[in-house]
């Protein structure tokens, strides 16, 4: 009985040949003679379904990244994530400085200071930093976080807030707990679980929007309220620094969030023929050198998935097909959700997906595949 590892090989040595493939299994006994005993539509729905399972394995056995740790990645870097916000803060003045942020799992200097309650901010943010600046006496710090978001969401501020809140909140509850073990506190310090020279770390928060369609949510608490006129300046309102991806002012001195920012604007604008947009972004990719980073940040931000080998081995042609994938991606995404929305059946959307991307049955079976595990 041969293992799954073998039965991996022969199809992986068939390459892409289902005839070829079905004689190595013939040859083990794994699978009838065709002609005799299945139709050929049978063993063509085989053989698309195990290259579709095929794919999966080799991805998983690659170095493969999802789209949202590509984005997490790209924003790690110092110099690109004090140069945005800079340019959203700021209006690109450079008040933040790359050597002034430190990454919160740091093991160094005096963020040590602050770890127990700086864990678990690592865990509910995309990307937060500690901006850590000396002064004559001691040293300033400040919490930035950085949210990416590929849909509208209309609570955002309610979620901004929610995310500041509890930043806070941990910073207090480990405060209170250090106080509650002095001796010599007031009643009011020991009730409070704060003296009242205490003071936390403040938090600032940038969201991204990614998306295509034009923000038309709330960018504060006040947007998402009912609130009468009179009552207006009473209620505290929490606002929220939001960058469309697609169509923004930035002022950025850094060469690749210049890119970066270049390229969602083409491949998000409203106006323009999809391959329009594709084959003008593809063009700037290649007039303007830029970095392989910068490429699969945009692929990963239109929610495709990139095979960073492959990425890294074909040079322009990988960047190319990068492209290519991603927006075919999208594409389908809304051509298939189109299609169940007015009740047309798996042959008619698989027909539709291969009239409007001009990809084969068996491309379209993919995308439907992987459309229906996103979703499951």
């Amino acid at each position: 009985m041969l293992c799954q590892k073998q039965i991996d090989n022969f199809f992986d040595t068939s390459y892409g040949n289902k005839e070829i493939f079905f004689i190595k299994l013939r040859v083990q006994g794994l699978h009838k003679n065709p002609v005799k005993t299945a139709s050929a539509k049978s063993d063509e729905t085989i053989f698309l379904k195990y290259q579709v399972y095929r794919k999966e394995q080799l991805y998983m056995g690659k170095k493969v990244l999802k789209a949202d740790t590509v984005v997490k990645n790209y924003w790690r870097n110092n110099e690109q994530f004090a140069d945005i916000f800079n340019a959203v803060l700021f209006n690109g003045n450079k008040v933040i400085k790359p050597e002034e942020l430190e990454d919160m799992d740091t093991e160094e200097s005096l963020v040590l200071e602050h770890k127990e309650y700086i864990q678990s901010i690592v865990a509910a943010r995309d990307n937060v930093k500690i901006r850590k600046k000396s002064t004559t006496y001691d040293a300033e710090f400040v919490i930035l976080g950085l949210e990416g978001q590929e849909c509208i969401h209309y609570a955002m501020p309610l979620r901004v807030m929610g995310y500041d809140c509890s930043t806070y909140k941990k910073q207090y509850d480990d405060n209170a707990a250090k106080r509650k073990k002095e001796k010599g506190l007031t009643e009011d310090e020991y009730l409070s679980g704060m003296k009242k020279t205490d003071k936390f770390i403040p938090v600032i928060t940038i969201v991204i929007y990614y998306g295509e369609k034009p923000w038309d949510g709330a960018v504060s608490l006040h947007g998402m309220l009912n609130i009468p006129k009179a009552m207006e300046t009473f209620v505290n309102d929490y606002k929220i620094h939001l960058v469309e991806a697609g169509k923004n002012n930035l002022v950025l001195h850094n060469v690749n969030n210049q890119d970066l920012f270049n390229l969602l604007e083409i491949l998000l604008s409203r106006s323009g023929r999809t391959d329009g947009k594709k084959e003008k972004a593809i063009d700037y990719t290649r007039k303007h050198k830029v970095d392989k980073a910068v490429i699969m940040t945009v692929a990963g931000t239109m929610n495709g998935k990139i095979d960073y080998n492959e990425l890294i081995g074909e040079g322009e042609k990988g960047m190319v097909s990068v492209f290519q994938e991603t927006w075919n991606e999208g594409e389908a995404k809304g051509i298939i959700e189109m299609g169940h929305d007015f009740g047309l059946s798996e042959e008619d959307i698989l027909a539709r997906l291969q009239k409007k991307l001009n990809v084969s049955l068996q491309k379209a079976q993919e995308y439907l595949y992987a459309y229906r595990k996103q979703n499951a």
